[in-house]
């Protein structure tokens, strides 16, 4: 039987290089090709398969921002790359490997599966431009895309916003392979042994300011120190984070982090004691599926992606509506009860394995694409 070949699609930085990379290292090579279509400056490192091969790529003008000029010249270029290639099958990844892919999936007449990992009119506070990113992505819903979502949030959400038919739809939850090994830091140690963190980038989605709010109730009723990593890139609201840091006279109770390797990451949140997130929407956050894998418990708001990995009074604590005081409240209940927290963590990695291992859920993958050609 011939392989079945899948092109993807994507702006390969953050959770989106991270989602493609474990599918890439844990698809059946016997039964499947690949090959990446990615940014000129969004990753340097190469893509392998399970074998440890390298896959074959190619480069384009695909970058975050809108741009006419570029993005038609990515699209024009990735529908060449298409003919060339003749996949079987797009699988398109973020907002503007979304829109690259399904256009070229028009242009061609080749299946488009499309995973959002946060729909892009989550991303902005103003209304004019939320409406305008929802009309587009309700456009490029048509004709031969399929959504394979990344948490049962978002194929709600691609259901009963975006307007997909259900039958258009799957779901395959982001997935990481198990840790099985912590690195040294290549970073500098800065800030206390005990301590909470976050990865997130302060930006209208992340909502960190909400966060330092936060920490602000909380080092009222106990001594906390809180890591952030995930400063630089798109970083829009830093100055904003700096302010109320500043502001709430907290500078030694915040340490602030440029984007590390993954290693760091891991090394961070394996010793931190709770995991955090204030974030206003997300697709389903690695940093929380390796919190889970970490064991480490997790509070965080009650929005897409979140809801989806932490469960009240089980693996941690979401908390609706970002109310800061509850917030503190939960975070010092987890502190103050040994007990508890070593339940909340046993859940934790019980929670990883059953629902996020890719080891056990690639095969999910793989029968989308069988089911897809069907």
């Amino acid at each position: 039987m011939n392989k079945i070949k899948v092109a993807h699609i994507l702006h390969s930085v953050g959770g989106v290089d991270v989602s493609l990379r474990q599918i890439l290292h844990n698809l059946d090579t016997e039964n499947f090709e690949s090959i990446v279509i990615h940014g000129n400056s969004d990753t340097q490192n190469e893509f392998v398969d399970k074998d440890a091969k390298p896959i074959g790529y190619y480069r384009l003008p695909i970058y975050r921002e809108i741009s006419f000029r570029y993005d038609l010249l990515a699209i024009l270029k990735a529908w060449k790359i298409i003919r060339k290639e003749k996949p079987d099958l797009i699988h398109s990844h973020s907002t503007k490997g979304g829109v690259i892919g399904r256009i070229v999936g028009f242009l061609t007449g080749i299946k488009v599966l499309h995973t959002p990992q946060a729909f892009s009119f989550l991303s902005t506070e103003s209304k004019i431009k939320r409406s305008f990113f929802l009309k587009i992505e309700k456009l490029l819903s048509k004709g031969k895309t399929v959504l394979i979502a990344s948490s049962q949030s978002e194929l709600n959400r691609a259901v009963n916003e975006v307007g997909f038919p259900k039958f258009k739809t799957d779901l395959f939850n982001n997935a990481i392979e198990p840790i099985e090994k912590i690195f040294d830091l290549s970073i500098p140690k800065t800030w206390p042994d005990q301590y909470l963190c976050t990865v997130g980038r302060p930006c209208y989605q992340k909502n960190i300011e909400e966060l330092i709010e936060v920490l602000y109730e909380l080092n009222k009723i106990v001594d906390v120190h809180l890591v952030i990593l995930g400063l630089g890139h798109y970083a829009d609201h830093i100055r904003q984070v700096e302010d109320l840091i500043e502001k709430l006279n907290l500078k030694n109770k915040v340490t602030l982090l440029n984007w590390t390797t993954r290693e760091d990451v891991l090394n961070i949140i394996s010793k931190s004691k709770i995991y955090l997130s204030t974030a206003r929407y997300e697709g389903l956050p690695y940093s929380v599926i390796e919190s889970l894998a970490l064991s480490i418990p997790s509070i965080v708001s009650d929005c897409d992606g979140n809801r989806d990995l932490i469960i009240n009074n089980y693996n941690g604590y979401c908390i609706k509506e970002n109310n800061t005081v509850e917030f503190s409240k939960k975070i010092n209940v987890l502190l103050q009860d040994e007990k508890l927290y070593n339940e909340f963590s046993k859940n934790a990695k019980e929670t990883f394995e059953m629902n996020h291992n890719i080891y056990k859920k690639i095969k999910d993958l793989e029968s989308i694409y069988r089911e897809q050609l069907t």
